[in-house]
């Protein structure tokens, strides 16, 4: 007996140092995520944007004010924007451990749906009350995915409004009305003066001409609802007249020499600050060509070619989403709410150091310095929380009070809110976009005829079995409308 209660007593002994040692390495791991009596927990970020050269430079001044405020340092990773989609989605897919990564649109919700997100509510309730109070509601009740956050969006512009952008010294030069235009079609004079007159200057930066739809997926991919019409039934958006109409006069102007020529298969972004373009399309914002031009170092001056609506890709986007991989998301989230509450932090991540890359006046309105330009221009939509940044000193005082404005009189897209979950369709969307990326670029650029390939387009479309998908998104869509009421 005294030697069986010898052994259970060695058991327990034994229990207890595998139960002080387990105890003391949670302990260690605890430690090791940063906390009070922790080392600074190193916070690995990825976001969009050309690398800059002064990014470790202002992410040491960033790492002195995080170690202090959440005992945390950040590692901020940029990836340029034509490698962006393939790069951050190999990341993801291959399970690498990181903290947070920008997202937006489909992106964002498909990588929410197949878990590579985390949900955030909870966070948001503890480590990120400040920001949740900060944000836009109906940007928080807009990227719900399945009744859920998997993000902080960026506090900006909640609508989405396309236009026309002009380079501002050649409207001048040749005193052009771009009040009057309206349509795509209305472009054609001013480009033929620019191609006559102005050899170094392409008349139109390649872009791809947008169909006014609300889209599923993307502008790139056959699934929409009009804007205008039946807004219960889904289309395929390529089948409409609209879509020939418009890809016949991209195709005109290529032919006539407006676009490059390799205007499908260009990976050229066309950043605005190289001046060899006269008009571009694209997203916009109240007083957008003010920052475009501060940017760019010379003008540009947009015009409407729609009017503000609010759709899934317009508040989301721009989110910061905390991975699955995430070691520590609390503190993850205590740097959010740090970055999208804090002024200091927010331009700090944003403009850059004081001195060094910007210079404040008295009235606490900010200039930037050439370096700012030259070595840390990193794009704001895709940072944080645009309130608290310190205005320029040629924005207007009330820029933040138009922004509300916007976002209140844009309209609401039918699908607002609404997000297709594409597994009982994985393999016919899987060829649908393989199909989508083979003929799209292609017919949006003008480098084909639309008369001989939007046929050839949607066939393969319909062998790919678009049919079937568009019947599973109206069925989802209309179940997702019956619960609206």
């Amino acid at each position: 007996m005294k030697k069986k209660l010898a052994v259970l007593l060695a058991l327990v002994l034994s229990l207890g140092t595998i139960l002080a040692a387990c105890s003391s390495n949670k302990d260690t791991s605890a430690a090791d995520k940063g906390g009070k009596k922790g080392e600074p927990y190193e916070i690995k970020w990825y976001t969009i944007g050309t690398p800059q050269k002064d990014t470790d430079k202002v992410f040491a001044e960033v790492n002195k004010y995080t170690k202090k405020k959440i005992n945390a340092t950040v590692k901020m990773t940029q990836i340029d924007w034509g490698d962006w989609a393939q790069k951050s989605q190999v990341m993801i897919n291959s399970g690498e451990p990181f903290d947070i990564i920008f997202t937006n649109g489909t992106d964002y919700v498909q990588n929410s749906q197949k878990g590579a997100f985390l949900a955030i509510d909870d966070l948001l309730n503890k480590e990120g009350k400040d920001v949740k109070q900060a944000i836009n509601p109906a940007l928080l009740e807009g990227i719900k995915v399945n009744g859920k956050i998997y993000g902080v969006p960026t506090n900006k512009e909640a609508a989405r409004q396309t236009v026309y952008t002009f380079n501002k010294r050649l409207v001048e030069k040749y005193n052009f009305d771009i009040s009057k235009v309206q349509s795509l079609e209305d472009l054609e004079p001013m480009l033929k003066v620019i191609k006559e007159n102005e050899t170094k200057i392409t008349p139109m930066a390649t872009f791809k001409a947008y169909l006014p739809f609300d889209y599923i997926f993307n502008n790139e991919m056959p699934f929409a609802i009009p804007f205008e019409g039946d807004r219960d039934k889904v289309i395929n958006p390529f089948e409409s007249d609209l879509a020939m109409k418009t890809y016949k006069t991209m195709h005109n102007y290529y032919k006539a020499g407006y676009l490059k020529e390799d205007a499908a298969t260009s990976k050229d972004s066309w950043p605005m600050d190289v001046e060899n373009w006269f008009v571009r399309m694209g997203d916009s914002q109240p007083y957008a060509d003010l920052v475009w031009s501060r940017a760019a170092k010379y003008d540009v001056v947009s015009v409407p070619a729609e009017n503000p609506v609010t759709i899934n890709d317009s508040v989301s986007g721009s989110i910061q989403s905390i991975s699955a991989t995430s070691k520590n998301p609390e503190k993850a989230m205590e740097f959010l709410n740090l970055l999208n509450t804090d002024p200091y932090l927010r331009n700090l991540v944003d403009k850059g150091i004081e001195g060094v890359h910007y210079e404040k006046s008295d009235d606490g309105t900010i200039k930037d310095l050439p370096a700012r330009i030259d070595r840390y221009n990193v794009p704001t939509y895709s940072l944080g929380n645009f309130f608290i940044l310190d205005l320029y000193d040629n924005d207007p005082k009330d820029k933040w009070e138009k922004f509300e404005e916007f976002n209140t009189s844009a309209k609401p897209a039918p699908t607002l809110g609404f997000h297709f979950d594409s597994d009982p369709v994985r393999s016919e969307l899987a060829a649908i976009t393989n199909i989508s990326k083979e003929f799209y670029p292609a017919l949006a650029t003008g480098s084909v005829n639309p008369e001989e390939y939007l046929p050839k387009f949607n066939k393969k479309l319909k062998e790919a079995g678009i049919d079937k998908v568009l019947k599973e998104i109206q069925k989802q869509y209309d179940d997702w409308k019956s619960k609206q009421k």
